[in-house]
């Protein structure tokens, strides 16, 4: 007789495998942000590396989602695993002739999140195809620890190394990690039956058949367009966190400081993870919004380290609430048989947001907010008396702006009754 807990061993194996993975992408992320910026002092150059890394593999994923659900979703997860490593040996090779030039880095981020693009839609309907419904909000409070990993133990491991040895260290560090991933995920592959197409289907019919799940659930449309403008203002604040706290500390602060906000993520995905919720998701969606904006608007009121941290941690925590309930609200309102397909574009059309963040923030803070509060500035005698002057209470006033507008943005989607209706197929679910 088959243990009923076997399909959520094999979910912790291929998990275990995705933790140690973030982990050494978040030493990436962090050691390179911190050497742009350093390098450069633009927020803009750095938020340039950060779009680059993100938007060809959002962009890819539609494909990506339909190569899921025609080919094996485990394989899918090793080659883009193996393969994005190919960007980061790259930008190795260039530091170890001399000083990496920002276009060089551009291009291994590049080579990086095309590869990347095959990991998260194969990884996401692999978690459908391993577990139960009622095994969903469970295994989502897992997932956001593994991806907490990157904000919670990445920057202050990396904010030590960058004391004892230098960026180069962090990349064979999350090269290596392929080590790990490949096996976990291979071993989840044996438990699993080959995914295989029964006929060749153009990516044309796919990405309908994907766009179709999504288009003909007015909530679910509704939802993914919402998220797309909340991914915006969180896009603001995790483009500009590093260069604000930049301005008037080091780098091993810094990783400090994003290690101990990060633990409110921990603390509540752990929770979730115990203690599944099993019914109203759209108004904790909605209220979990509503404070992540507040406490964003914090996040950039003053340069002072306690109140930074405090408001980073309250701002952290609540985030696991609000994507458990997007991902519960989506999961149970799409077919099985088009999960790879929906999802990718779920991704392409909520994240667009964080493009726009990352094209415009930037560029915003360096050229348009920070002279307005440096001394002498436009703002410097008005708003400069409450969050401070300085060459990063521009990057903080911007910070605090979209906090304001995500906490309007999170009542708004309260009151849309389509989205409610979302909850009722859920309930349905969770009952059978």
């Amino acid at each position: 007789m088959n243990d009923s807990r076997n399909p959520f061993r094999r979910f912790l194996v291929l998990w275990s495998g995705q933790f140690i993975s973030s982990i050494g992408g978040g030493l990436t992320a962090f050691g390179l942000g911190i050497y742009v910026f350093q390098q450069t002092g633009k927020a803009s150059a750095m938020a340039l590396v950060t779009l680059l890394a993100f938007m060809p593999s959002l962009l890819l994923s539609v494909f990506a989602g339909v190569l899921a659900d025609l080919y094996d979703r485990r394989l899918l997860m090793v080659l883009g695993d193996g393969l994005s490593a190919l960007g980061l040996i790259f930008i190795l090779m260039c530091m170890l002739n001399g000083e990496a030039q920002l276009w060089q880095i551009c291009v291994g981020v590049t080579i990086s999140s095309v590869f990347s693009s095959l990991l998260d839609p194969a990884y996401k309907a692999t978690v459908t195809d391993l577990l139960t419904e009622e095994q969903y909000s469970k295994a989502s409070g897992l997932v956001q620890v593994a991806g907490s990993a990157k904000f919670l133990i990445s920057p202050i491991i990396a904010g030590f190394l960058l004391t004892v040895s230098d960026i180069k260290q962090l990349l064979v560090i999350d090269i290596c990690t392929f080590l790990v991933t490949v096996p976990t995920t291979l071993a989840v592959r044996r438990g699993l039956a080959s995914k295989a197409s029964e006929q060749a289907k153009s990516f044309i019919r796919e990405f309908k058949e994907g766009w179709g799940a999504i288009a003909e659930n007015r909530g679910v449309l509704v939802l993914v367009i919402m998220t797309s403008v909340l991914t915006f203002f969180l896009g603001v604040i995790e483009t500009l966190s590093i260069p604000m706290l930049l301005a008037f500390t080091n780098s091993t602060v810094v990783g400090t400081v994003e290690t101990i906000v990060a633990t409110g993520m921990l603390v509540s995905s752990v929770f979730i993870g115990f203690l599944p919720i099993k019914k109203g998701y759209v108004k904790l969606l909605s209220i979990s919004l509503f404070f992540v904006g507040l406490f964003m608007a914090v996040f950039g009121l003053r340069e002072n380290i306690v109140l930074i941290c405090i408001s980073g941690f309250l701002f952290f925590s609540m985030m696991p609430f609000a994507n458990v309930s997007l991902d519960f609200l989506c999961r149970t309102n799409i077919d099985n048989s088009v999960q790879g397909r929906a999802w990718s574009l779920i991704g392409l059309i909520s994240q667009l947001g964080f493009v726009a963040a990352y094209g415009f923030s930037g560029v915003l803070a360096d050229y348009v907010f920070t002279p307005l509060l440096v001394e002498g500035g436009v703002l410097a005698d008005s708003v400069g008396q409450i969050i401070g002057t300085g060459s990063g209470r521009g990057t903080g006033l911007l910070i605090i702006i979209a906090g304001i507008l995500l906490c309007v943005t999170a009542i708004i989607l309260y009151n849309l009754k389509s989205v409610k209706r979302l909850e009722d197929r859920g309930d349905l679910c969770i009952t059978k």
